[in-house]
């Protein structure tokens, strides 16, 4: 049974989202299954201002069907947060959001497919990460297509939309997002005048910083 402290924490989490300059208004979604192996996920609920979020906006939702189990009606994007969550055991936490940088990314017209600007994007977010074409905020066919590609990455960027990302815990999470959009930043601070890091370094860093292959 979630108690009122695991609602409260899921509430913090998402101000620091907001804090954090990742989304804005109700532009947002989270979710975080509070056990792990569990059933039971808190949800922003729909229409909530993520970086606002009250505890009457939490949405408790079975991940196993989608059923909600408070009468509180969850972010239309929970679709694919439970379906990431049913693929991927080892995840508890994703989160969605049109974040400045990321956005800005994915709305362009000849858009980068190499993210590997520094370190910290082959180590923390991943190697490739995944462009989804558009489809509409909350259509199964949005929601199809982000269950897949997360079946084996752990960020995505969608087409004139945003991102999603995922972890073990919310500190995880919030670190990829974070340093996803540091490398969009640099992509676009540069004026797309960048370089990435080579196979060659991406392998040594495997080796010595993470001592095995990252998805």
């Amino acid at each position: 049974m979630i108690k009122q402290y695991q609602i409260d924490e899921f509430v913090r989490q998402a101000h620091r989202v907001g804090d954090a300059g990742l989304t804005i208004c109700s532009s947002g979604n989270i979710s975080w299954r509070v056990e792990e192996g569990g059933d039971t996920a808190l949800v922003s609920g729909t229409g909530s201002w993520v970086p606002q979020l009250r505890v009457d906006q939490v949405s408790k939702v079975r991940v196993s069907t989608g059923e909600v189990l408070n009468g509180v009606k969850p972010s239309m994007e929970s679709v694919f947060h439970m379906g990431v969550m049913r693929e991927r055991p080892d995840v508890n936490v994703v989160l969605h959001f049109q974040s400045p940088y990321a956005t800005a990314v994915a709305c362009m017209a000849n858009r980068p497919t190499d993210f590997n600007v520094t370190a910290e994007i082959p180590i923390h977010v991943g190697r490739e990460i995944p462009a989804i074409p558009f489809y509409r905020p909350g259509s199964p066919e949005l929601a199809t297509a982000v269950i897949e590609a997360m079946k084996d990455h752990n960020s995505v960027f969608l087409l004139k939309h945003g991102q999603v990302v995922c972890g073990k815990d919310f500190d995880q999470a919030f670190e990829r997002a974070m340093f996803f959009e540091m490398a969009c930043r640099i992509i676009i601070n540069t004026g797309k005048d960048y370089t990435v890091l080579s196979k060659e370094e991406i392998a040594d860093l495997d080796k010595y910083i993470l001592g095995k292959v990252q998805k």
